[in-house]
């Protein structure tokens, strides 16, 4: 339950006479509402306030639960008066002068004294308009979907506000104002003024139909006791929303959190146990180096410059003695699409960017296309094959993708890592390697507006090598225990 739903319930239980005990000595609600209704009568006769409509009876079959038998039942229009409020302009608004409230400066506060949010009329519109006076009720009439509700007090000493469209003004109502407030914002009367409201997204409600809502109205006296064990309340769900957002962030954190937990378990080798019968890296990287100068001698692939002995202050943890630190390029083939901008035709060949690559696969909706001939010239460089992974290197850095190729397309500004040889790397591993870097790579990516991991910080990359046995069972493994973490997101 959040804050809300908690508020919500306690503003249900005040207005079905269940937050206070009843007190025989504080009289009964009917008491009152004759009071009411005297009051009302002389401001008629008065002309203080117009003579409303009469309104239907209230039937048995209204009643929409249970209240004390000191309390009673009655529609909203008969407690006081409701007051549409006049048309203020925005041109019509000037610096300074007499103050008025606007449909747009009315929140849901509860107490509002409209010291910062009311602006100025001048003394002739000011006389013109409806006004709301110290301890009235204003309501927005329009809104999107929702209740705004806030209780009129003063404005630097003025009891007196002038009141613009829609919104209406509850006054003359000889109740205590904080309890119609929190009646207003309970999920009975919400529900009331949803049902009897006009549109969908932007919904409206008349003066009239307001009017009609059924209200639980107790003695005033257990009205005041309402209103200060709300109060009361109140500060205590402030300091649970607190906590519970707290709390939210942390669930909503705490499986992304595991997830990288258990890859950089995997990736330290301390996911799954070491078997000396699987061999260690060190000949799987022999073997690896081997099959990679064969692909430089027939000229399948191209001769890198040497790469740089692995520094003992680089290493970042410690992995176990059957492992071995290597960079990137020594074992996987790193390449980047291309860097150019060819030019785009209507159809043609997918020229897929990091915007394509998201949720672990490849978005081809909104690709652009360029021409066989340019697609050609991209993937002389950079075919993308199956089994490969695309890494984005610009922008939003990372998403790793392994393809599952059912299309021909060619890539732009895209890391692409393709295996020496496929029976001697396990590309899955790989890639969760990639999706645990990807972290850390967005925290140290170069640029200002627009960050890059350049293909020379990829190839240098330090990559912790197990054998190719145990990187088989790490991704099993992997695979085993994330799913856990995704049900811990629902």
């Amino acid at each position: 339950m959040n804050a809300q739903d908690l508020k919500n319930s306690i503003l249900q239980l005040a207005v079905q006479g269940k937050l206070v005990e009843q007190r025989a000595e504080e009289g009964t609600a009917r008491e009152l509402l004759e009071q009411i209704k005297l009051e009302k009568d002389q401001l008629i006769k008065d002309k203080k306030i117009k003579k409303s409509k009469p309104l239907p009876e209230i039937t048995e079959d209204e009643i929409p639960f249970e209240i004390p038998e000191s309390w009673e039942w009655v529609r909203v229009g008969e407690i006081g008066s409701l007051t549409r409020g006049s048309g203020i302009k925005r041109t019509e608004v000037i610096e300074d002068g007499y103050p008025c409230i606007r449909y747009g400066e009315l929140y849901t506060t509860y107490r509002t004294k409209f010291e910062k949010t009311v602006s100025f009329v001048t003394k002739e519109l000011f006389d013109k308009c409806h006004k709301i006076h110290t301890g009235d009720v204003a309501m927005t009439l329009t809104g999107e979907n929702k209740t705004d509700i806030a209780m009129a007090v003063t404005y630097e000493g003025k009891d007196t506000i002038a009141m613009g469209g829609d919104m209406t003004c509850w006054s003359h109502h000889m109740m205590n104002p904080l309890y119609l407030v929190y009646f207003i914002n309970s999920p009975y009367a919400i529900s009331c003024k949803r049902n009897l409201a006009t549109g969908d997204i932007i919904i409206h409600i008349s003066n009239d139909k307001l009017a009609t809502i059924l209200m639980p109205v107790p003695p005033l006296e257990e009205q005041h006791r309402i209103v200060a064990k709300i109060e009361e309340i109140l500060p205590y769900i402030d300091q649970y929303d607190k906590a519970y957002t707290k709390l939210e962030a942390f669930n909503k954190k705490f499986p992304e959190d595991m997830k990288k937990s258990i890859l950089q378990m995997a990736m330290q080798g301390k996911l799954v146990e070491q078997r000396p019968e699987e061999g260690t890296a060190d000949g799987l990287y022999e073997q690896i180096v081997a099959e990679k100068a064969q692909l430089i001698k027939d000229g399948k692939i191209k001769k890198e410059k040497p790469l740089p002995e692995i520094a003992e202050d680089e290493i970042p943890f410690e992995i176990p003695s059957s492992w071995r630190w290597v960079r990137f390029s020594e074992v996987m083939d790193v390449r980047d699409g291309t860097h150019d901008s060819p030019k785009y035709i209507e159809t043609g060949i997918p020229l897929v960017t990091s915007k394509n690559i998201s949720g672990g696969g490849l978005d081809f909706s909104n690709v652009k296309y360029i021409s066989r001939e340019d697609a050609d010239k991209i993937n002389e460089r950079s075919n993308v094959d199956t089994g490969d992974i695309l890494f984005a290197m610009i922008g939003s850095i990372g998403n790793p993708v392994i393809v599952n190729k059912d299309r021909v397309f060619c890539v732009k500004n895209v890391a692409l890592f393709k295996n020496y040889d496929k029976s001697k790397m396990c590309i899955e591993y790989v890639y969760w390697f990639l999706y645990r870097e990807q972290y850390i790579m967005k925290k140290v990516a170069s640029g200002g507006v627009q960050s890059f991991i350049s293909l020379k910080v990829f190839r240098n990359y330090l990559f912790p090598l197990p054998p190719l046995e145990e990187q088989k069972r790490i991704v099993a493994k992997i695979e085993e225990l994330l799913p856990y973490c995704d049900q811990l997101i629902k």
